[in-house]
């Protein structure tokens, strides 16, 4: 079967890409002069009324990309100026190239001085994915008047100082109102930073043949909203609880209870077929006034649910779980449990923390669920290290902990020991709230427990939490989003199609 999704690549992969398409090009220069003209095309269809046209041109490929553009613009009648810094002129031959033909048909090039001209539209043509060190100070400045000049802003192929392969920023990068990628579409544009620099992205492939491209090793593969129906199919008329298997959520010490309640709930809406909740005894009767649903019971130690446990088709461990006397307790039981009785586990929020403060061999099948707070734990690094290249940090997490991992934050990345990494196209910052991967936990369970692998079970559900998060968001904003709309929302996003 065809996986689903799209995949994304990194820089080693698109300058493979390039290589491929250019062998036995008799114009070396062709596809730049292809991307210059596709970025002058947008550059029309997005701002038709842009009559001003400024050009930010660095000293590479990117740079002779813009000059193309400049040409393009300056054919067309609009009033254009390339903007570059002094020591910033074209370097390789086809740049020189581009430049040259420019100045020749009367384009003006001048000089930065701190500050832009004035313009209906700024186009980065500064460094494109050629940067992957932190700008200087002079570059930094230009960067800055980049993103702050006011026009919109088209970037061409990555918004210069963006790094394309992680996502993230060293130093300075453009803020671009769209981004224009060549070749074939980027990894590091959709995680973490990404998202926030790279505005609206649109693609060009520019006329290579197509197995210039499949025959490139994907950094990642991109899911959205499209891809639930390949996992939720519609049931079958003859179905029953039993085949939609038992969840069994543990947590919830004292004045955490919500976090369990909420996993419980998710998992009920995502279609287990049983919920059983183990907690505090403080918490029975709230739960159950909340998911009359759910089998909920008081418990100390995990020999007390001895029957629940063995019936348990997926345990999920940590909402609200603490890390006192109790909660610590229970996470050694349920691993030691889990170990002996071949059972799945979704370990999420404390029990992540119990596990980097006491690092042990975890059973086959697990998923974990870190933000990146909880991801540099289980690592040994710094919060700042993961975002730093988030696609090295899951492929890491999974790798050392031999688990599935899903790595939240923006642009959630999920991805199985020695596997390519999925990245969910979904979501949105009012999801950036106390309880959202309790609901998460309790659908990666949900659909465990209905048969899906450790790694299906986790994209699929990290993908059904944030279409959830969007649709809710769509309704009355992302801001004062809480989990408990996603879990409201559940069962229409867990039905695709039966809407339509």
């Amino acid at each position: 079967m065809a996986l689903p999704g799209d995949p994304l690549y990194d820089t080693a992969a698109l300058r493979a890409i390039e290589a491929s398409a250019l062998a036995g090009q008799a114009d070396p220069a062709i596809l730049m002069q292809r991307a210059g003209r596709a970025g002058w095309q947008m550059a029309r269809r997005c701002w038709p009324d842009a009559r001003r046209i400024a050009v930010v041109c660095g000293p590479g490929n990117n740079g002779g990309d813009g000059y193309v553009l400049a040409l393009q613009a300056l054919q067309a009648g609009m009033d254009v100026r390339v903007v570059r810094l002094e020591s910033q002129a074209p370097r390789t031959e086809a740049a020189q190239a581009m430049c040259a033909a420019f100045e020749t048909a009367g384009g003006r090039i001048v000089h930065f001085d701190g500050a832009l001209p004035a313009a209906d539209l700024v186009i980065d043509a500064l460094f494109g994915i050629g940067l992957s060190r932190a700008p200087d100070d002079a570059t930094t400045a230009l960067i800055e008047a980049i993103s702050g000049h006011g026009a919109p802003v088209l970037a061409l192929d990555t918004p210069s100082g963006l790094s394309a392969d992680r996502g993230s920023v060293a130093g300075a990068a453009v803020v671009a109102t769209r981004t224009l990628q060549f070749l074939a579409p980027q990894l590091g544009l959709r995680t973490g930073d990404g998202p926030d620099h790279a505005g609206a992205l649109s693609l060009d492939t520019l006329g290579i043949a197509r197995t210039c491209v499949t025959d490139a090793r994907p950094a990642a593969r991109r899911v959205d909203t499209h891809d639930l129906a390949h996992w939720l199919k519609p049931r079958r008329r003859n179905a029953h609880k039993g085949r939609h298997g038992r969840v069994l959520c543990i947590g919830g010490d004292h004045s955490t209870g919500g976090a369990v309640l909420l996993a419980a709930g998710a998992a009920l809406r995502a279609g287990a077929g049983l919920v059983e909740v183990a907690t505090q005894g403080a918490h029975v009767a709230p739960l159950l006034a909340r998911w009359p649903e759910a089998m909920v019971r008081r418990t100390d130690n995990v020999s007390a649910l001895a029957g629940a446990f063995e019936a348990a088709d997926v345990v999920a461990l940590g909402p609200g779980l603490g890390r006192g006397a109790w909660g610590h307790t229970l996470f050694e039981e349920t691993l030691d449990a889990a170990t002996a009785n071949d059972r799945p586990l979704v370990l999420d929020a404390d029990a992540l923390n119990l596990l980097a403060a006491r690092p042990r061999t975890l059973p086959a099948g697990v998923v974990l669920t870190p933000h990146p707070g909880e991801a540099a734990r289980l690592l040994g690094v710094d919060t700042a290290d993961i975002q730093r290249d988030r696609p090295a940090a899951v492929r890491a997490l999974a790798a050392r902990w031999n688990a599935v991992v899903v790595l939240k934050g923006a642009g959630s990345l999920v991805c199985a020991p020695g596997g390519v990494p999925w990245l969910i196209d979904a979501g949105n910052p009012g999801m950036a709230t106390g309880g959202m991967g309790d609901v998460l936990t309790g659908i990666i369970a949900a659909l465990r427990a209905q048969g899906h692998g450790a790694e299906d079970a986790a994209v699929c559900a990290a993908l059904l939490h944030a279409v959830a998060g969007d649709r809710a968001a769509a309704q009355g904003g992302e801001r004062g989003l809480l989990p408990g709309d996603l879990i409201d929302i559940l069962r229409a996003c867990a039905n695709p199609g039966a809407h339509a």
